[in-house]
């Protein structure tokens, strides 16, 4: 006999209630209508016509061995949603390009490559453009260099023997809690980065300024480095 496992926090709509309950065992691993029927303690008629009204949603589908798993919608419906980094992020963007007058930019690390999640452009003249989406290597670059200087050591097998930097300077930009780069990614191009780390210091994304080096000129970190320290600061107070 299967035993109830329903929702904590029934709605009163049971219909509603039922199909979370579905989706919920559905979650937590692979079943066959019987799996589905102990999991939920719902009757097998009532179990397979909510699975298969899901199912015909997205919201559930079949795996190769025919079991209930969770279906494409879900991500689809997951992808909407705003993104808490990014949401945080966007004020103190426009705030690091207006004190710095260059175009600033929010880096998240995705396995070898560093992706731009949010940007604030420069607003006239010479731009360094990066477009929100836009992948670029871990192996340089200043936001290159944060993102890999507060990640697990043990996951940048195959970055430092190809980077522009070495593990020293990593260390060095740990130490001092930003990076810089000069004509490092791309010619004429210089940067500066920080960290957005949580209370507990774990890496959220690097905050980032770039622009022509005859503006930001061969030591970018001395002038810019403070305004993006507070950047990142702000991003993860406005998160905690």
């Amino acid at each position: 006999m299967g035993h109830s496992s329903s929702p904590a926090q029934a709605s009163g709509i049971g219909v509603v209630d039922k199909s979370v309950a579905i989706l919920g065992a559905v979650a937590a691993s692979p079943c066959t209508l019987a799996e589905l029927v102990e999991a939920t303690g719902l009757p097998r008629a009532t179990a397979h016509r909510l699975a298969v009204a899901l199912e015909v949603h997205g919201l559930i589908a079949r795996d190769a061995e025919g079991r209930f798993v969770l279906g494409p919608r879900l991500g689809e419906l997951a992808s909407a949603m705003p993104d808490p980094l990014v949401t945080a992020a966007g004020p103190v963007l426009a705030w690091v390009r207006d004190e710095c007058g260059e175009s600033a930019q929010l880096y998240r690390r995705d396995g070898n490559e560093r992706v731009c999640v949010a940007a604030a452009e420069r607003l006239s003249g010479l731009r360094t453009t990066v477009p929100v989406g836009s992948r670029l290597p871990l192996t340089a670059g200043s936001g290159a260099q944060v993102l890999c200087a507060w990640s697990d050591p043990n996951t940048l097998h195959g970055v430092l023997e190809t980077a522009t930097y070495t593990a020293r300077t990593l260390a060095e930009v740990r130490r001092r809690g930003w990076a810089q780069s000069i004509g490092q990614r791309e010619a004429g191009v210089a940067s500066v980065s920080a960290p957005v780390l949580t209370a507990r210091g774990e890496l959220l994304g690097a905050l980032s300024l770039s622009g022509p080096i005859e503006r930001l000129g061969r030591n970018p970190g001395q002038q810019f480095a403070p305004v993006l320290v507070a950047g990142a600061r702000r991003i993860a107070a406005a998160l905690s």
